[in-house]
């Protein structure tokens, strides 16, 4: 167990046609006016790769650790992120089905505009999500906890397989305290 403690070639874009580049369009939609707001997206047609693509949860506890765990691998600024309620659960969990297909066709964009090769799931103890999703049963104790995340997070790599066969994944549990397990 690794403990982590908050303190401590270009793409078009899907929307935009192939005759007109993604920044030409934009250019002339927004104005030159608008060119500062999109200095972020700018950086992965400048040559970075930009490894991985962060899944994690929306609950505002660990925003902070999260990120800071991420910047102790070096990764501070490098990778695509999507947050969903329950990170994994939010992407397999038939509770949410309707919020599937948002993941899928998000990370179909960041393959093809920041050219990402892993995906990594962080999920969290204490998650409200799994919760609805599988019942307070489910992470009624650190075991039923820790069983479930390991469950939910080996049917997202199975899906993700499916999907996208060359894409890597970890997967992490972060605890209250920081503290982050690996789930494979």
């Amino acid at each position: 167990m690794r403990r982590f403690h908050a303190s401590s070639a270009r793409q078009g874009c899907l929307c935009c046609p192939p005759a007109l580049d993604r920044r030409g369009m934009l250019s002339l939609a927004m104005g030159a006016a608008a060119l500062p707001f999109l200095a972020p997206k700018a950086r992965a047609e400048d040559g970075t790769v930009f490894d991985s693509m962060l899944l994690t949860c929306i609950d505002p506890r660990f925003v902070t650790p999260v990120n800071g765990w991420m910047a102790t691998r070096g990764l501070a600024g490098k990778f695509s992120q999507f947050a969903i309620a329950g990170a994994p659960v939010g992407v397999v969990a038939p509770a949410f089905s309707a919020w599937h297909t948002a993941f899928w066709d998000n990370l179909g964009a960041s393959i093809q505009l920041h050219k990402i090769t892993r995906v990594i799931s962080v999920s969290h103890r204490d998650c409200g999500a799994a919760a609805i999703a599988y019942g307070d049963a489910s992470i009624a104790t650190r075991d039923a906890e820790t069983a479930l995340h390991r469950r939910v997070f080996g049917e997202f790599k199975a899906e993700l397989a499916k999907r996208q066969p060359t894409m890597r994944v970890e997967g992490t549990l972060m605890a209250l305290d920081g503290t982050v397990e690996t789930l494979d």
